[in-house]
């Protein structure tokens, strides 16, 4: 059943291992290495999480994936994942290494150290066990912004076919932030895709963490408001403009908002092109259908009308292995996550040719699979 299509899973992460940081960073780094309980030299890597909602993530994780309670999420077990549930290929973000480097007040060189430190051990330890299937997707120093190119360089060496951008503002810099414009450069000549992906509880400034304090306000501003600012930032600040070839695809938010803010940025646009006409000359919602690519939730409302509205070829799909997000049903625990009938949630609501296109068309165009 499982190989009625091939299947491209565009958004799994690592569990970084706690003790890859003290093996993995430079000599002169390692004193920062994270300690069990998730701070750096006694500062929370995390901001505005609750004990309760930390220990009640972790110990659904575990109870929907028993087998890591003895090695962890090692690269046998995230291959072993894909087999059950017919994944070929996994392109893989991190966890751990998302927040690290979402510190606002690190040190730009603190940075630089955490970034090479995670992808030498994505590359050369986690998917070197299986490279031709586990595809790493790189960090690169938001902080240091005159680091980010020499990094994307070093990581394409390494394998690296796609990079990982949070969409806050990183010490006061959007992501059109003329300081970034080497690195839109790079990307776009050497063809390398970027994710941008959310997480909720970093130390960046995010939408609603000024107002909301629980995870579950936070949760549901985070991922869809924070996206929907990367795609205005890309597009008004003319970074799609100047790189038409640049592929930027926005994952783990589902993607029914996109109906609503591409409609709202044309109204903008058709009332205030004179105020943006050097940086956007043509409807946003053109620089999407030309250019970006956006993640679906299996079972999300409004499939049918986001695929008349944008066409069929910019929808990934992500199963965001290992994590879960479940509801309030206890008995829930005790199931596989639904993300294991990937093609049947899909079919339930799509024909079988877009189907295709969302599980492995659209996402070898995006990364650029052979």
């Amino acid at each position: 059943m499982y190989k009625k299509y091939n299947i491209i899973d565009s958004d799994t992460h690592v569990f970084e291992p706690l003790n890859i940081w003290e093996k993995y960073l430079e000599p002169g780094y390692k004193d920062f290495a994270p300690s069990p309980d998730r701070k750096i030299q006694g500062e929370d890597i995390y901001g505005q999480v609750s004990v309760e909602a930390a220990n009640r993530w972790a110990q659904q994780i575990l109870q929907a994936h028993p087998q890591a309670r003895l090695n962890g999420f090692s690269n046998k077990l995230h291959v072993l994942t894909m087999e059950q549930m017919g994944a070929d290929v996994s392109f893989i973000y991190p966890t751990v290494g998302l927040f690290i480097l979402a510190m606002d007040t690190m040190k730009p060189s603190l940075a630089g150290a955490f970034t090479r430190a995670y992808n030498n051990w994505l590359y050369q330890e986690f998917c070197s066990y299986a490279p031709d299937i586990l595809k790493g997707v790189g960090l690169v120093n938001l902080h240091a912004p005159e680091e980010m190119v020499p990094e994307l360089h070093r990581i394409i060496q390494l394998g690296c076919q796609a990079v990982c951008l949070r969409p806050n503002p990183v010490k006061g810099r959007i992501l059109s932030d003329p300081a970034y414009e080497p690195f839109w450069i790079a990307c776009e000549e050497l063809g390398i895709a970027v994710g941008i992906h959310e997480g909720t509880h970093s130390r960046l400034p995010t939408t609603g963490s000024d107002r909301f304090h629980t995870r579950f306000a936070l949760r549901a501003c985070s991922h869809p408001m924070e996206q929907m600012m990367a795609l205005l930032s890309l597009i008004e600040g003319g970074v799609l403009e100047r790189h038409p070839k640049l592929r930027v695809g926005f994952l783990e938010s589902g993607c029914s908002w996109l109906l609503y803010w591409l409609w709202r940025l044309d109204e903008e646009y058709e009332c205030h092109y004179w105020e943006v006409k050097d940086n956007v000359k043509m409807p946003p919602s053109d620089y999407f259908r030309r250019q970006c690519f956006i993640g679906l939730e299996l079972g999300e409302p409004y499939l049918e009308q986001v695929i008349e509205y944008i066409g069929s070829d910019k929808l990934l799909f992500g199963s965001d292995y290992p994590h879960v997000h479940w509801g309030r049903q206890e008995e829930k625990l005790k199931e596989k996550p639904d993300v294991l009938d990937i093609k049947q949630a899909l079919l339930e609501q799509l024909p079988k040719e877009i189907v295709q296109k969302i599980l492995w068309d659209n996402a070898a165009r995006f990364y650029r699979l052979e």
